[in-house]
């Protein structure tokens, strides 16, 4: 009985560890499990708002789409970006935006307000 209750156990912790890293699993193991790739690429702006990804203050409906803008769409990475913290943190559009701007802003070394963080910058002559 303890052994099977063992194995249940490990089972169960290997399972939550490929979850947990599921993004880095070989894709031989992913080929296993097409549900884990549920990412596909947005390819037109269209998609694009479909997905959420349009507001009255980033407005692609009638400024890309109306106009049919031959672009191919929005920046693949920072849509997902954008996607990835509208998910996990549950907030629309343009908070989104918002914080994944702050988060390039800090990887550079500057605070939201725009000023820099070095001690060392020249703000004012």
């Amino acid at each position: 009985m303890l052994f099977y209750l063992s194995l249940l156990a490990a089972l169960a912790s290997l399972v939550m560890v490929g979850y947990r890293y599921r993004a880095s699993l070989p894709t031989r193991v992913k080929a296993f499990f097409p549900s884990l790739n549920h990412y596909t690429p947005l390819a037109s702006f269209s998609d694009q708002a479909r997905a959420g990804l349009s507001s009255p203050m980033f407005d692609i409906e009638s400024a890309n789409i109306a106009e049919g803008d031959s672009r191919a769409g929005l920046d693949e990475q920072g849509t997902q970006e954008v996607l990835d913290i509208m998910r996990a943190q549950r907030v629309n559009f343009d908070q989104a935006r918002l914080i994944r701007h702050n988060q390039i802003l800090a990887r550079n070394g500057i605070d939201p307000s725009g000023m820099p963080l070095d001690s060392k910058a020249i703000t004012r002559l």
